[in-house]
């Protein structure tokens, strides 16, 4: 039976945060470590209803493959659903210009999140400890994040959970010791190269020469530190509920730069209303600079991306599908209806007889198109021959003329024949060599939903 004491902490911080209903489903993050393996065995022994995920980023070859056996074997011994997936780190670090670290960790939490939505589990539990949590803050202070920073790690925010944030890193040893837990170590975590490793291995324990209760102190203290944080957000809250603007249907932030502009001279405000978003002040600074003259320009922070548009400020997450341009999905004369981007089309035949305007169907010509049909975003070059205008137009060109922003351009669908001639710009314009006439005999129709 599992160390009572360590049990029922766990089972009253888990009451006490109101982290999760007992009946509701659980996905745990487990990656193999001391930290992770005792917050499954936790879970296990508490009774709760869970499931394991483990993420294999291929970044120390069979060393990664010994931590997902790890995992499976105890998932299949306690008769746990045990999901894993395989990443290739390296070339999304490459492709997305970002750290290793921010690689891995941007695709494990959008993982997770699809795991939990699938899976229908309410929450994903990390196994984040207190000296995680002063490491947090540590090295926020050294990279200037502001009083935000200074909250460290919090145990419940919208659907991740932390219900280890009542143990320390000599509690969790000392457990996983007592229970004779099996876990592997991840030799990179000893490496001082690495920020966060640096504070662990060297500067926590100079300051608990300094003070034994150091960890304990400074948890102590962020506590305080939140107080005032929530304390200032009840002035700022409803400045940002006034100004930022949910777009309907959309994952984006729209910011009337009218609205706006009176507040550019306060910094530590305008800091303050663009903390959930994590600008650091160097890059507002750079807005603020650029305010009459930056149309078009992007700033990013480690989760969002502004863009500066004519009127307005466009903010969206980094890490979305909006965002990837690479999406192409094909269509063959057989199909009934694909997707792309979340967007449903549905396909069809028609006579020429049935058809009637609307910017959202596409009616064309059977003959003319060479399948399959591909649909994507625009590519640099891509030009088509627009109904209603004379000669060709570089779609880009297009855009500019239907004023249609840098984030908002990934997101049309461009439908492209087998013969790479652009056939339809959907929901704005089809290209004239596809049209039909009255010599057409059989109709194509794209409804894009």
């Amino acid at each position: 039976m599992l160390h009572m004491n360590v049990l029922e902490r766990f089972k009253k911080y888990v009451r006490q945060n109101n982290l999760f209903n007992p009946k509701e489903r659980v996905l745990l993050a487990v990656s193999g470590g001391k930290d992770s393996m005792l917050m499954a065995t936790l879970f296990v022994e508490a009774g709760f209803d869970v499931i394991i995920a483990h993420c294999n980023f291929s970044l120390r070859g069979q060393e990664s493959d010994k931590d997902e056996e790890l995992v499976s074997n105890f998932a299949k011994q306690h008769q746990i659903r045990f999901l894993s997936k395989r990443f290739d780190t390296i070339d999304y670090a490459d492709r997305h210009k970002v750290s290793i670290q921010m690689a891995a960790r941007d695709l494990r939490y959008h993982w997770f999140e699809e795991l939990r939505s699938e899976q229908q589990c309410q929450y994903v539990a990390i196994a984040q400890h207190q000296n995680d949590h002063i490491e947090t803050v540590l090295l926020n202070i050294v990279r200037g994040t502001g009083i935000a920073g200074l909250q460290g790690i919090q145990v419940k925010r919208d659907t991740i959970i932390r219900p280890l944030l009542f143990l320390d890193a000599q509690d969790v040893a000392s457990a996983v010791s007592a229970l004779n837990i099996s876990y592997r170590d991840d030799q990179s975590n000893f490496s001082t190269k690495y920020a966060r490793n640096k504070i662990r291995l060297e500067i926590v324990p100079l300051m608990e020469q300094i003070n034994p209760e150091f960890v304990k102190g400074l948890c102590q203290s962020i506590e305080h530190f939140r107080d005032s944080f929530a304390l200032l957000n009840q002035f700022v809250d409803p400045i940002r509920a006034v100004l930022f603007k949910n777009e309907e249907l959309k994952e984006e932030i729209v910011i009337e730069k009218v609205e706006m502009a009176p507040y550019l001279k306060n910094i530590p405000l305008l800091y303050a209303l663009f903390e959930p978003y994590h600008f650091q002040k160097n890059v507002l600074m750079d807005m603020v600079n650029t305010w009459s003259n930056g149309n078009g320009r992007i700033f990013e922070s480690k989760s969002h991306r502004m863009l500066m548009d004519r009127e307005t400020l466009i903010l969206s997450p980094r890490f979305s599908i909006c965002q990837n341009e690479d999406v192409e999905t094909f269509i063959t004369e057989h199909d009934t209806a694909v997707y792309w981007k979340g967007i449903h089309f549905k396909i069809g035949n028609t006579t020429p007889s049935t058809i009637s305007f609307n910017r959202n169907v596409a009616y064309l010509d059977w003959d003319t198109l060479t399948f399959p049909l591909e649909i994507r975003s625009w590519r640099e070059g891509d030009y088509f021959y627009p109904i209603g205008m004379v000669g060709k137009k570089k779609i880009s060109d297009y855009f500019i003329q239907q004023k249609i922003n840098r984030f908002d351009k990934v997101r049309v669908p461009i439908l492209v024949d087998g013969s790479g001639k652009i056939v339809w710009v959907a929901k704005y314009r089809l290209d004239n060599r596809f049209k039909i006439t009255d010599n057409t005999k059989k109709v194509f129709t794209l409804v894009c939903e």
